[in-house]
């Protein structure tokens, strides 16, 4: 038997709780890619929580504080949008913040079978559902590992970087 999701219909204009996601990834860096899903997705939602993850087995050129203000002064002007600091599941992150969407930017075909898996996962146990917004194609080559070995290599990354 096929489970039916808990989830309410996304809430008409002026009817209270609003429609909140959540945007999520390490973001280390933030590039022009993951601001151009945001600034498409802003549209979508009344709130938009932009997670900044930690991995305690990942090792990060930023530390998560730098990663975390960075992205809050590109966004400093934007009401609807939030950044927060993460260390746990997701859907745990999700129902914290009361989002009932997790936003994902998709890149390629591989990307896409990563995320559809992880969506399916996320709403099998938090009942969290997960919007897939394509890349642009102007920035679907950009990719924050591509971007740290440019700087590691000493080469100039700005262009790629949001707010930069």
């Amino acid at each position: 038997m096929k489970k039916t999701s808990n989830l309410s219909p996304l809430p008409r204009e002026g009817a209270g709780v609003g429609r909140i996601g959540i945007f999520v990834g390490s973001f280390d860096p933030f590039t022009i890619g993951h601001a151009d899903i945001v600034n498409r997705a802003l549209p979508l939602f009344d709130r938009i929580v932009i997670g900044v993850g930690v991995n305690e087995r990942k090792q990060y050129m930023f530390t998560a504080e730098e990663r975390s203000q960075r992205i809050s002064d590109l966004y400093k002007d934007e009401p609807k949008i939030e950044v927060k600091t993460y260390n746990d599941l997701t859907v745990d992150f999700a129902h914290r913040e009361g989002a009932q969407y997790i936003i994902k930017g998709v890149r390629s075909i591989k990307d896409f079978e990563y995320e559809r898996e992880q969506a399916e996962i996320n709403r099998s146990i938090g009942d969290v559902e997960t919007l897939l917004l394509y890349a642009d194609p102007r920035y679907e080559s950009i990719s924050s590992s591509m971007v740290r070995e440019l700087i590691h290599f000493g080469k100039d990354a700005s262009q790629w970087i949001a707010g930069k």
